[in-house]
């Protein structure tokens, strides 16, 4: 008989033994957590900005027109002006009111006219002073 020379095969791996190389490991999850929290803070920031600006961009689009419509209230008055008042705008714009001093206008140049020469500062403000518009005008007013 021949010699036979016995041949060694391999058994197969079983599937409890294999590595499975499918899945995230602990560092990819963590850095990927770690770019979405900081695109987050990033967004939640511009976000927080935009609003702040479009506070102030409605607030200076306003005032310039409450004012406006203020001071046209009070020249059509018939008791004329106060030296000092205040008072809001009701409830068609909450969180907004305004203030108005008058002073006398003192001008040599002027003469008699100036007697009658008011200087009129008028103030809108929202929010208890956190956004403020400040208005000066002069009017003649006869007494």
């Amino acid at each position: 008989m021949r010699d036979q020379i016995p041949v060694i095969s391999k058994p197969e791996p079983s599937v409890d033994h294999r590595l499975t190389t499918s899945g995230f490991t602990l560092l990819e999850v963590m850095v990927a957590i770690a770019i979405l929290a900081i695109v987050l803070v990033s967004v939640y920031r511009m976000h927080s900005q935009t609003l702040t600006m479009n506070t102030a961009a409605r607030f200076y689009t306003q005032a310039p027109m409450l004012a406006q419509s203020k001071l046209a209230q009070i020249e059509v008055d018939s008791s004329g002006i106060a030296d000092t008042d205040s008072g809001d705008f009701g409830d068609k714009f909450p969180g907004y009111t305004w203030r108005i001093s008058t002073e006398e206008v003192v001008s040599e140049a002027l003469g008699e006219i100036a007697a009658d020469l008011k200087r009129i500062d008028m103030t809108v403000v929202f929010n208890s002073d956190e956004y403020s518009y400040n208005v000066r005008t002069y009017r003649l007013i006869r007494e």
